[in-house]
């Protein structure tokens, strides 16, 4: 069988590689990508293979936004320090989800699954099935995403609700409007920080510049150039360029 690992890290996707030699030894590691950009043109160029060893959180996004361009087929298995991306990666098509440091008798587990999967063409597994319900249980004690963000305003702290915030944007800073229309300074770095933390299908990465909230759309006129502007609801008002590239999964995101 043939197998990509999507690795950020050389020297984790060698080890990666090495234990998959270990405990399944007709499993060829075809090629190593170590970007989301990088997987974007290998998928572009190449047929899917039979594994899908992918992290989460690479250098230059989430590894998400390669599933959104391509309609993958083949099983994944999540490789990640992160537990809290769980639930996104079983909605997609995850067989299994290790952390890091993986462990050996998981690995093997894990593609064992992969096998089972390939020879019957299954849907995932009831278990899994399960965790995800599980995990998406209102009453759950540990929340999956941020439900609170800390702003400082006049010398104050203020908690603002996830729920209560239209937009994030970056204008040499980070920021967050409220459906209000509140401004307030993030205390991120950058907006992918921010995005990391956040329900996937709440808020969308509208570009380089926005995450909006489904909540907040007014609504969304096509370009000529395929293009589409995202008009924001009062007081809000913006309006938001999504690329060409990007409109069909945006479109899939807003048609659920």
């Amino acid at each position: 069988m043939k197998a990509v690992i999507v690795e950020d890290e050389s020297l984790i996707a060698r080890e990666l590689q090495a234990k998959i030699a270990s405990v399944a030894a007709d499993v060829e590691v075809v090629t190593i990508l170590p970007s989301v950009k990088t997987a974007k043109r290998w998928f572009l160029e190449n047929a899917e293979p039979d594994i899908l060893f992918m992290d989460i959180q690479l250098g230059d996004g989430i590894s998400f936004e390669i599933l959104e361009q391509y309609d993958l087929k083949c099983p994944i298995v999540f490789t990640t320090a992160y537990d809290e991306y769980a639930i996104r990666a079983f909605k997609v098509n995850s067989v299994d989800y290790l952390l890091k440091p993986v462990d050996e008798e998981e690995l093997a587990r894990a593609i064992e699954k992969c096998r089972e999967r390939i020879r019957t063409q299954s849907l995932p597994s009831a278990d899994m099935q399960q965790l995800v319900q599980q995990m998406a249980t209102p009453g759950n004690p540990k929340s999956l995403f941020k439900e609170t963000f800390i702003v400082t305003f006049r010398n104050n702290w203020i908690p603002v609700k996830t729920a209560d915030i239209a937009c994030f944007y970056r204008d040499n800073l980070n920021y967050l409007i409220t459906f209000e229309g509140e401004k307030h300074i993030l205390d991120y770095n950058t907006l992918e920080e921010v995005e990391e933390l956040l329900d996937p299908s709440v808020f969308y990465r509208a570009n380089r510049q926005y995450i909006i909230a489904l909540e907040s759309i007014n609504n969304i006129r096509p370009q000529e150039n395929q293009k589409l502007t995202v008009f924001l609801k009062p007081p809000v008002s913006f309006e938001i360029d999504i690329s060409r590239e990007k409109a069909p999964a945006f479109k899939r995101w807003l048609d659920r």
